[in-house]
């Protein structure tokens, strides 16, 4: 992190189900010889104060990582949302210098290295009180900054309202889009099916490259 930057908490949203890969963790798959966990934690960490891992189930299988776990705050596993809520409370609790919050998921290996930097720029340069990326011409919304002075707002939305589409919630403040370049990989691929995680091994060879 450079001086000109906040204090920033970058959360890893690792809760999904994998359904289209027969269950189980997606990040916990392997790419290029390493789990793409691994791969999401090289890029996010030098970007960030401190890193956490939002997963639900048995915290205790991502206890190699070194990281806290925070599982939701919400019930019944309401999405990415619940996810970036538990991050907002927690840097709320326990990094009370922390006003601001990146989330990425689980499943996106080649995260640019200007992540956090570009998020920063655009929500100054825009007063925007959230930003999410973006790749050709497609919203990652999942990869955002959210400002941790939001999460009451954030938990009324999710436990009185039942909103799940974090489009939806987003759309409610000013919101800083950035964009970045697919090539020569697209930083947002993510590993949905047994398919992708081949493609992936061949995208790792040209971000290696």
């Amino acid at each position: 992190m450079t001086s000109k930057l906040p204090q920033i908490l970058g959360v890893v949203l690792a809760g999904g189900l994998a359904r289209r890969m027969g269950g189980g963790d997606k990040p916990m798959r392997e790419i290029a010889g390493r789990t793409i966990l691994d791969h999401v934690i090289e890029r996010l960490s030098p970007q960030c104060d401190e890193l956490v891992l939002n997963a639900n189930g048995d915290l205790a299988r991502f206890a190699s990582f070194g990281l806290p776990v925070l599982a939701d705050t919400v019930a019944d596993y309401p999405g990415p949302l619940a996810g970036v809520l538990a991050a907002l409370d927690w840097a709320a609790e326990n990094r009370p210098q922390t006003l601001w919050v990146v989330s990425v998921a689980g499943d996106c290996p080649f995260l640019p290295g200007d992540l956090v930097e570009r998020f920063h720029r655009a929500q100054q340069d825009e007063s925007a009180e959230l930003a999410v990326a973006s790749s050709g011409g497609r919203s990652h919304p999942v990869i955002g900054l959210w400002s941790v002075a939001l999460r009451h707002e954030l938990r009324n939305a999710l436990v009185e309202e039942n909103l799940r589409k974090i489009d939806r919630w987003t759309a409610r403040y000013r919101l800083a889009t950035v964009a970045w370049p697919l090539e020569p990989v697209d930083p947002f691929f993510n590993a949905n099916t047994v398919e992708d995680l081949s493609e992936a091994e061949r995208l790792a060879k040209l971000a290696a490259g």
